[in-house]
């Protein structure tokens, strides 16, 4: 007999009658390069929007307090602690239940971090510093050495991935292997050429990993120009089934619903995509570096 077919399986119908919703925001801003002060102020107002439109989980670009083409003095300049004043600000506006999540320029001891807070009313509740990083990043940042985070938040378990990360298909499945339902993703995504009509490539990957894993991912890509670098403006927000829900609006905002299924990784009478997993055929080949 045919298992049923997967897409009927997780359909917003299915899912809406046997999960949960999450109303979310990824709201595609235009950092100023080095201008530390313009960046927080447009990054609250963004906050202040969401909250006044009951947005629950709010997900902002990679780098947004400081711009992506950073000098290497203005990335000291823009350089926030992870316990900075700042943030607490920005979590005391948030409404109970809402999560934040952006990606900005970290102070740490010794090095300066690419990387990314989630925040919920209480104040920040996770910091992830991005592990893969991408050219030009090499020369100001220090890569981090921790796994991504799954944090438990106020709308479920939520993983956390920056941009390059999500090129990894190890960084998604493991967020999911650890219980993630949502992952947010803060990026800055450089426009590629890619063939009319297609979807840009790193969306490609976000859904094809949504799908594998039955994870929903909110990736948050960045607007305006930077030193002559134009940006892909690829802000996606994909379901646990693999297509896109939503569309960006003029002023680089992506409302949409995530429906969460309730057995979210259970995509046929007989079959779960994670349970279904045979680690002991492809482990030991998926450890081995061929080009070391």
């Amino acid at each position: 007999m045919a298992a049923e077919p997967r897409d009927q399986a997780t359909s917003p119908a299915a899912a809406a009658a046997a999960g949960r919703s999450v109303a979310v925001r990824a709201h595609e801003l235009a950092p100023s390069i080095g201008d530390l002060a313009a960046n927080l102020r447009m990054i609250e107002e963004a906050i202040h929007a969401a909250v006044k439109d009951g947005v629950q989980l709010l997900v902002l670009p990679e780098l947004a307090t400081s711009g992506y083409y950073l000098r290497p003095d203005e990335a000291e300049r823009c350089a926030l602690a992870a316990d900075d004043p700042t943030f607490g600000q920005w979590a005391s506006l948030l409404d109970p239940g809402m999560v934040l999540v952006l990606g900005f320029c970290e102070r740490g001891e010794h090095s300066l971090f690419n990387s990314a807070a989630v925040m919920t009313h209480a104040g920040v509740i996770s910091v992830y510093r991005k592990t893969h990083l991408w050219d030009e990043e090499q020369s100001l940042f220090e890569p981090g050495s921790a796994p991504p985070p799954v944090v438990q938040t106020p709308l479920g378990p939520l993983g956390v991935l920056i941009c390059y990360d999500l090129e990894f298909p190890e960084m998604p499945r493991s967020l999911a292997l650890g219980g993630a339902e949502i992952i947010a993703v803060p990026t800055n995504w450089p426009l590629v050429p890619r063939p009319a009509g297609e979807h840009a490539p790193e969306v490609v990957q976000a859904m094809a990993a949504a799908r594998a894993s039955c994870v929903a991912i909110v990736c948050c890509d960045r607007g305006g120009t930077e030193r002559g670098r134009t940006w892909t403006q690829g802000t996606a927000a994909t379901g646990c089934d693999g297509w896109p829900a939503g569309a960006t609006d003029a002023a680089g905002r992506l409302d949409t619903v995530i429906t969460v299924p309730a057995e979210r990784t259970r995509i046929g009478p007989r079959n779960d995509t994670l349970s279904d997993r045979r680690p002991a055929l492809y482990s030991p080949r998926l450890q081995a570096n061929p080009h070391t």
